[in-house]
C-alpha cells in the first residue's frame, strides 16, 4: 500500500500540488467552498493513479490545490463512500496521499441528518466525537511505516481546533452546535426506528461518510476538524421524506457560513 501512496503523491507533486499546509474534504452539496480557493490547480480524480472515482451526484471528483485563508491547501471536491462499492480502505486511501503530500491538519465536512431535538435544518454541528457503524478501514495487515497496529481514538477531533472554531463562530454571529456524529454504510436513509436507536446510543447526527477518513487520519497522527451541515431531521414528529436532492439543496444554503468558519480557522494555523 505504501508504494501506491508514494506513487500517487509523486504524480500530484509533478502536476503542481506541492507542500500543502492542510487538506479539506468537501461533502455532499458543499463543493462550492472550492470557489474560494485562489490560484487553483485542478486535477480530475480519473487522471490520478490509484485514486477511486466519485460516482455520486454533488461530488465533482476533483482535487484542487491553491491558496485559502492565507495558507496552501489541497481540497477534495467530492469524496468516496463505502456504499459506492469501494472498500473502507479505498474510501480512506486519498487521506493517506494527502498526508504524504505534506498536510499537517485535515478538515472535513458532511451533510447529515439531525438527531438532537435542539437542531434545525441548516444548522452547523462541530463534531466532537463519532460512533462507527461501518467496516473499519484498518482491518487487515498493518504497515508500521504508516501507523501503529492499535491507534488511540480518544482524541479523534482536535480540541484546540474545536475551541478556535467556536470562537470564530461567535465572532461572526454564526449559530453552531457541538455533538457526536454516527457513521453508517448507507445508501439508504434511516428508518424512524433507526433514528431512535442512534439517538439512544448517543448520536447527535448521522451520515454515510467522514468516520473512515478520520480513523485513517488518526492512524497517521493527523489532527482532524470536522463539521456536519444538518440537512434533514431524524427527530420524532419532524421526520419528512428525504431525497439526495433535498440534502444537496440544504447543504448549499449553509455553505457560506461553513466557509467563513473554515477560512478563518485555516488562517489561524
Amino acid at each position: 500500500m505504501l508504494e501506491k501512496i508514494i506513487e500517487t503523491a509523486e504524480f500530484l507533486r509533478t502536476n503542481g500540488i506541492e507542500r500543502p499546509d492542510a487538506g479539506i474534504i468537501l461533502g455532499t452539496g458543499l463543493g462550492g467552498l472550492s470557489t474560494a480557493i485562489k490560484n487553483p490547480v485542478e486535477i480530475d480524480y480519473r487522471d490520478i493513479p490509484n485514486f477511486p472515482v466519485s460516482t455520486v451526484e454533488g461530488h465533482a471528483g476533483k482535487l484542487i490545490s491553491g491558496d485559502f485563508g492565507g495558507k496552501k491547501i489541497v481540497a477534495m471536491k467530492g469524496r468516496f463512500h463505502y456504499y459506492e462499492g469501494y472498500s473502507s480502505e479505498q474510501v480512506a486511501m486519498p487521506i493517506r496521499v494527502l498526508k504524504y503530500l505534506g498536510i499537517r491538519n485535515l478538515f472535513l465536512s458532511n451533510a447529515a441528518g439531525g438527531l438532537n431535538p435542539d437542531f434545525q435544518i441548516g444548522d452547523i454541528m462541530i463534531i466532537t466525537d463519532h460512533i462507527n457503524l461501518m467496516p473499519n478501514p484498518l482491518v487487515g495487515q498493518n504497515d508500521e511505516r504508516i501507523g501503529p497496529r492499535f491507534p488511540d481514538m480518544s482524541g479523534s477531533y482536535d480540541r484546540s481546533l474545536i475551541n478556535r472554531a467556536d470562537e470564530i463562530a461567535k465572532k461572526n454571529g454564526i449559530r453552531v452546535h457541538k455533538g457526536i456524529y454516527l457513521g453508517t454504510t448507507g445508501p439508504t436513509f434511516e428508518t424512524p426506528a433507526e433514528y431512535r436507536y442512534f439517538r439512544a446510543i448517543g448520536a447527535d447526527s448521522v451520515g454515510m461518510s467522514t468516520v473512515p477518513e478520520v480513523i485513517v487520519a488518526r492512524h497517521m497522527g493527523l489532527p482532524c476538524f470536522a463539521v456536519s451541515i444538518i440537512t434533514d431531521l431524524g427527530i420524532e414528529g419532524k421526520i419528512v421524506y428525504t431525497t439526495h436532492e433535498s440534502v444537496q439543496r440544504e447543504a448549499e444554503k449553509a455553505e457560506a457560513r461553513m466557509t467563513i468558519i473554515m477560512t478563518e480557522l485555516i488562517a489561524s494555523l
